[in-house]
């Protein structure tokens, strides 16, 4: 057993961490009802993101224009999105159902009209985030310890996956061993390659975002620098008018948020 200095201790180099800890600086904030896995954004609207809904927002005064809603079983689980020209690319899984399984969702960004479907099959895990970027598909498959985890894989197992363009499988990367204990018993819930080429991703609950590198040579991520946020993990998107500008979501009140990211040292 512990002891209390010993408790006192750990408790007070906690708090160290956190005051010491680059801070990410919130700019703005909007309710959107539809805030609960993520949150897209093109240059004129954000796009919130729930299990089968999408809310689509104006950034100027935060009043929604347009919005879908999917029927399950066909649309479980909604993790994130992103627009690409005037598409918006889902990636969705049937959490916290097993076997796990995935596909890529497409969009028309202007009424949200529903497009296709391109299923990912089983195997890997549930697909959180996609993006494409060098001519690949970047894909990270998450993995659970409990509830909508598919044993003997558990959180350790989460993996990204890149792919060419017909979604043939070219190379894939675990995640950083410190970043999967900030995980917990969740996985990586958001994930965006930044202008700088490295990749930034946010877990399922704590308020922080990590920045990571792909390896030249090796099976597993680098990990480069983590900052605070003003909001838990889940699915985020670079401001496309900003380069350090995200837009996050907090759960508890069904909010979109704008901040600024520090600078990597």
């Amino acid at each position: 057993m512990r002891s209390v200095a010993a408790v006192v201790a750990l408790l007070f180099a906690g708090s160290v961490v956190a005051q010491t800890m680059p801070q990410a600086k919130e700019l703005r904030r909007f309710h959107a009802e539809e805030a609960n896995q993520g949150v897209a954004t093109d240059r004129d609207f954000f796009y919130a993101i729930a299990d089968h809904d999408v809310g689509k927002y104006r950034k100027t005064d935060g009043v929604r224009v347009a919005e879908w809603h999917g029927q399950p079983p066909q649309f479980i689980h909604i993790n994130s999105c992103t627009v690409m020209a005037k598409e918006l690319v889902c990636a969705m899984s049937n959490f916290p159902g097993v076997p796990q399984v995935s596909s890529v969702e497409r969009f028309r960004t202007s009424d949200l009209k529903h497009l296709s479907s391109t299923p990912l099959g089983t195997g890997r895990g549930s697909l959180t985030w996609v993006e494409w970027r060098d001519n690949s598909w970047y894909a990270c498959f998450a993995n659970y310890d409990g509830r909508g985890g598919e044993p003997p894989r558990d959180h350790r197992a989460t993996v990204l996956v890149r792919f060419d363009e017909h979604w043939k499988e070219q190379q894939r990367w675990l995640f950083p061993e410190d970043v999967l204990d900030k995980f917990g018993h969740m996985s990586a819930s958001g994930g965006r390659f930044g202008a700088d080429g490295l990749l930034y991703v946010q877990g399922h609950d704590l308020p922080e975002m990590y920045v990571l590198r792909v390896p030249a040579k090796g099976d597993r991520l680098e990990h480069v620098s983590t900052f605070g946020m003003p909001t838990n993990g889940q699915a985020f998107d670079w401001d496309r008018a900003n380069p350090r500008h995200v837009w996050s979501i907090a759960r508890k009140g069904s909010v979109v948020v704008e901040s600024e990211l520090p600078a990597v040292k």
